[in-house]
């Protein structure tokens, strides 16, 4: 693992980069050149899904690098066109073959869509290929409470993580306390909130204090409060200025003025939209 980047301790021991980089809407040929750029400017942590259609240009990317597999950390989800027990564990070897790996170190149920009834099942599959060593850690993505009442009760692994859509417009308040109370680790997807925030005042003012960029702050703001966090970007220099930010730290009267720009600017889709 990178050594600047510091890591974080799953629920189940294995340790985790705090900070990723996520491949979320791009194009399977952009992204090798993404990823190769992301791992250059030291990133150790890939998450990517099966419905993004890119994990093979994600396999590349590694395969080229020559870094050392247990250097790295790497995501992936079941969609949810495979849930159910045997599609679950399907999905999972057909995930490893488009990326060119031997195992995931986190694999994750990418929405519960709670309508088709199947995710619990879903999630006694991704037990079995944990039971039986076939991947580090397990997860969950987009969960409510209620969904992590439901496995947690149902089932004997309690999730590691559960990467929600969280940024100071959408801090999902509740659903990160239900984590917490579990230790499930919370990741934050759209962590920028596609840039919706990067204009606030309070951002601006916070960078302007440390000489850093907008999104540095809002990336620094996850870290200070202990989220995993997998920012996006295909530019280069986007790529390299998103992991430069270990080297200063935000006033509690800084993160108290981010906290105060919650309002309800989801900028993906709700979990209500998978509900079938």
């Amino acid at each position: 693992m990178n050594a600047q980047i510091p890591e974080i301790t799953l629920n189940n021991g294995i340790r985790m980069p705090q900070l990723g980089f996520g491949v979320f809407q791009v194009p399977d040929a952009e992204t090798t050149a993404a990823v190769s750029a992301a791992l250059q400017a030291g990133y150790r942590s890939i998450d990517t899904a099966a419905v993004y259609g890119n994990e093979a240009g994600v396999g590349r990317a590694i395969a080229e690098s020559g870094l050392p597999r247990e250097e790295l950390f790497v995501t992936s989800k079941v969609w949810v066109s495979d849930h159910g027990y045997d599609n679950a564990l399907r999905a999972y070897d057909e995930a490893l073959e488009r990326l060119g790996l031997e195992y995931l170190d986190l694999f994750l149920v990418h929405w519960p869509t709670p309508a088709s009834g199947l995710y619990p099942e879903t999630w006694r599959a991704l037990e079995k290929l944990y039971a039986d060593g076939r991947v580090r850690a397990i997860g969950v993505s987009n969960f409510e409470p209620a969904h992590l009442e439901r496995i947690a009760g149902d089932g004997r692994v309690v999730p590691a993580v559960n990467q929600i859509e969280l940024h100071p417009a959408l801090q999902n308040r509740a659903v990160v306390a239900a984590n917490e109370a579990r230790g499930i680790v919370t990741e934050a997807w759209s962590p920028l909130a596609q840039g919706a925030v990067l204009g606030d005042d309070a951002v601006l003012s916070a960078a302007a204090a440390h000489g850093k960029s907008a999104a540095q702050v809002v990336l620094r703001w996850h870290l200070q409060q202990g989220r995993v966090v997998i920012p996006k970007s295909v530019t280069p220099s986007r790529i390299a200025e998103n992991i430069d930010v270990f080297d200063f730290e935000l006033t509690a009267d800084e993160l108290a003025a981010i906290d105060g720009l919650e309002r309800d600017g989801r900028t993906g889709p709700h979990p209500d939209s998978f509900n079938g």
